[in-house]
């Protein structure tokens, strides 16, 4: 009993004096333990990914060979199906000997067949604002002629009162059939004013006479009528009125469209002519000095390339003094590089600076279209020159 009870207190004391060294290799194992139970767990999802992964390869793999298997089977029953359209196809072309009637729904075009007017290429101006159009704006297209073809003694009277005192000759047709006799002797017409609706020849049917004959190229043809619908403008389309003139008329109408076809004598121009630009005089008044005559042309467009935005602003803020100085020299440099056309507009703009708006915002307008059409003709002319 003694003994065992001093082995006993041994084995208590050598606990007592290695219990830090004990703890110390007890804590060692539970995370040995802890690392062990991780790195298990670890593994079994990584096999469990692995074997997912595995699945969604193989159906991947099943799915795409089910859709080739769809595709290849679409294909042949695709070429099946066209090889049995060819075959019924030859079978009908071979029970089909040519001797059957009928023409199979296909009409073919005979030079029998109506065709419609070709459209004329008619030179067409853009038309400056104005104000309320009165009689004696009309006298603007003074020496121009027309051709009134009206059935109604009234309408003829109505538009010759209008146009009595403008200088404007007109020469009336009560038909379709004396429009087209009167023009037979006679096209030195600017335009045509065709009424609809008249007897033994319409407007429609003379409209598409005058249009075949090449001779009348130069002639406008406008459609004079109550007819508004758009059935009906697009029938005078068709048949060649190139305007609309709705009843009853309207003085500003009627002047648009004069002043959209009256013939401007300075717009003709070939590629080797200038219609705004006089070289030859340019070029006498600058002692024949080739580069001196470049030179002032450059400096032209440097300087009064946008006059006539800056001569807008001035009358639109009643500052006349600065645009007629403006105008001014425009006018004396038009002058010596031998733009003339812009050079009497300028003239008649200056003039009018201190007259009604009307005519004055109309003679601006066609300021602004000669000064662009002269400076597009300077640096044509100097890039022929470089």
């Amino acid at each position: 009993m003694i003994e065992q009870y001093f082995k006993k207190r041994g084995i208590m004391d050598l606990l007592a004096a290695y219990q830090n060294e004990l703890l110390a290799l007890v804590a060692i194992l539970v995370v040995i333990l802890i690392y062990i139970k991780i790195k298990r767990k670890n593994e079994d999802n990584e096999a469990a990914e692995e074997a997912e992964d595995q699945t969604i390869a193989v159906t991947d793999e099943t799915l795409f060979e089910h859709e080739e298997a769809v595709e290849n089977t679409e294909d042949a029953q695709t070429v099946n199906q066209a090889e049995q359209e060819t075959a019924s196809d030859e079978e009908s072309i071979e029970m089909l000997d040519g001797k059957e009637e009928g023409d199979f729904g296909i009409v073919e075009s005979t030079t029998a067949d109506k065709k419609a007017p070709q459209e004329k290429k008619i030179h067409k101006r853009d038309v400056p604002p104005h104000a309320k159009i009165v009689k004696e704006d009309f006298k603007e297209f003074s020496g121009q002629r027309l051709l009134l073809a009206e059935d109604n003694i009234i309408n003829q009277k109505v538009i010759q009162g209008l146009l009595a005192e403008s200088g404007i000759e007109i020469v009336v047709a009560n038909d379709g059939v004396d429009a087209l006799e009167i023009l037979e002797k006679d096209d030195n017409f600017i335009m045509v004013l065709m009424d609809a609706h008249m007897p033994r020849m319409d407007g429609f049917e003379a409209t598409r006479k005058i249009r075949e004959n090449p001779k009348y190229d130069h002639i406008v043809v406008v459609a004079l009528s109550g007819d508004t619908a758009a059935d009906d403008i697009r029938k005078m389309t068709e048949a060649g009125m190139t305007e609309h003139l709705e009843k009853p008329l309207k003085m500003d109408a009627l002047y648009d469209v004069l002043y959209a076809y009256t013939p401007d004598e300075n717009t003709s121009q070939t590629d080797d002519n200038y219609s705004e630009l006089d070289v030859e005089e340019g070029l006498e008044i600058s002692g024949d000095d080739s580069e001196f005559y470049h030179e002032i042309l450059e400096e032209f467009i440097k300087s009064y390339e946008n006059a006539h935005e800056v001569i807008d602003r001035f009358i639109k803020h009643n500052n006349i003094d600065n645009a007629d100085k403006l105008l001014l020299d425009i006018i004396g440099v038009s002058a010596n590089i031998g733009a003339q056309n812009l050079n009497k507009i300028a003239v008649q703009l200056k003039t009018s600076l201190r007259e009604d708006d009307n005519h004055k915002s109309r003679l601006l307008f066609t300021f602004k279209e000669k000064l662009e059409a002269l400076i597009k003709e300077i640096k044509k002319y100097l890039h022929s020159q470089s």
